[in-house]
């Protein structure tokens, strides 16, 4: 299977079940919040994501794969665990940088700001 393909995949049953082998032990991973190198902690930060938010699910808009970069554009969304549980909504695109067949960037790059997400945690819903 390529790369191309395990992403597809990967994105479909996020956070469950990722494919870490495709990742470069040294990975780069960025976005609004993280910024940090190692696959270890890119691992520790989807187990984090998976323990604290309910209803996480990814999905995939769009992939292309050119020469040493793979673009994606998505939607993740979930319920954040305040007591209320605010249903929470980002897209954005990803740049996989690849090496050897490896990623060893990952760059997120949402479409809104993160001040956007947070005061999506205090919208009230008009029944």
């Amino acid at each position: 299977m390529n790369l191309t393909e395990i992403i597809k995949q990967d994105y479909q049953q996020f956070p469950e079940n990722q494919t870490y082998s495709i990742y470069d032990e040294n990975v780069h991973f960025k976005d609004p919040i993280y910024n940090f190198y190692g696959l270890k902690k890119y691992q520790k930060m989807i187990a984090f994501l998976k323990k604290w938010f309910n209803n996480l699910h990814l999905e995939l808009h769009e992939i292309k794969h050119n020469n040493n970069q793979i673009d994606t554009r998505w939607t993740m969304s979930w319920n954040s665990p305040l007591p209320w549980q605010p249903f929470i909504c980002v897209s954005g695109r990803s740049e996989l940088k690849l090496k050897d067949n490896l990623i060893i960037g990952h760059y997120d790059y949402w479409d809104g700001t993160f001040w956007d997400m947070i005061k999506q945690h205090f919208i009230i819903k008009k029944s």
